[in-house]
């Protein structure tokens, strides 16, 4: 357990990768909650070259991460906690690895019986024109393409005439060694926020631009959040229940969020799992947390405590 009075948590936010800014806003909103629940705090700004060094000086008892993105996601400062035994909230190396890739998470999806859109996948290094040949052959406009290992919806773009293609795919590129193409489904996006391997109320995405990208992610008022989304219990009961099944199916720990969108025909397919989901002023796991009557620093506490526990 954590000692309030001796006890220091870093909260580690920042870093190089393109959503350093938001993980920026998620790290001061978890110090100050915490900080006024009277935790021990220190908000560390995330250098690379500096980390272990920091680490090795000044050890803390717990490190909340709310590193978004390379280094944080991607297992890199799960790997370096573990190997120096200092707790850290959120999953372990593998699973921040596994589901920061959407292409390898699109995979064991499908190879543990979970609905996921169709998709394709391209390295960078092969020609343009032939990735382009080959998604117009694989789908039917529109198509969805996305940069493997970014998120934020950062490489990202839904392809809805030929002439997009060539652009999308050099953008999907630029920002990572491989892209997936992803059948369109056009219905409605759902969000399920997963905090200790239980499901929190489920989330209705409606963004006033048609399309939840940066902008309606990080814009107050760009996007409503409905919840509980307004759905039937089958569809609720069934947004629930795959949210749990893909966070144990990727090894999943703490706090994890399931991105879903239903095809015309209303049946939910796995977008996605962020496994440093955000917690700012529009993020959330905070909304549905609150949905269910926990405060955002109570929520902060409970990922706390999944750290505690852990056996390093």
């Amino acid at each position: 357990m954590i000692d309030k009075k001796r006890d220091v948590i870093w909260v580690v936010m920042g870093g190089p990768s393109s959503e350093a800014e938001v993980s920026r806003r998620t790290g001061t909103a978890i110090s100050e909650a915490l900080r006024a629940a009277g935790y021990l705090i220190k908000a560390v700004e995330f250098t690379p070259a500096t980390f272990m060094q920091e680490l090795e000086a000044d050890p803390p008892a717990l490190v909340f991460n709310a590193l978004h993105g390379k280094y944080g996601e991607d297992g890199a400062i799960q790997h370096l906690l573990e190997m120096m035994k200092i707790p850290y909230t959120g999953s372990g190396p593998l699973a921040s690895a596994i589901t920061m890739d959407k292409v390898i998470s699109k995979r064991l999806f499908r190879e543990a019986g979970l609905p996921t859109a169709p998709f394709s996948e391209y390295r960078k290094g092969s020609p343009v024109a032939e990735i382009a040949a080959d998604i117009l052959e694989r789908f039917s406009l529109p198509v969805v393409l996305k940069a493997a290992e970014q998120g934020s919806t950062i490489g990202i773009t839904v392809v809805r005439t030929e002439a997009e293609l060539v652009p999308a795919i050099e953008n999907a590129l630029a920002h990572d060694s491989w892209m997936l193409a992803e059948a369109y489904l056009g219905g409605d996006e759902f969000t399920v926020s997963i905090l200790n391997r239980r499901a929190l109320p489920v989330i209705q995405i409606v963004p006033h631009s048609g399309m939840y990208d940066y902008a309606s992610k990080y814009t107050a008022g760009a996007t409503d959040y409905l919840v509980p989304a307004p759905i039937a219990d089958g569809l609720r009961n069934t947004l629930q229940e795959l949210a749990e099944k893909a966070c144990y199916a990727l090894g999943c720990r703490g706090v994890a969020r399931v991105d879903f969108m239903t095809d015309g025909e209303g049946k939910p397919f796995i977008l996605e799992i962020n496994s440093v989901p955000g917690m700012t002023e529009t993020s959330l796991v905070p909304k549905a947390a609150n949905a269910e009557g926990i405060s955002f620093t109570a929520l902060c506490e409970a990922i706390l405590e999944s750290a505690d526990v852990r056996k390093l």
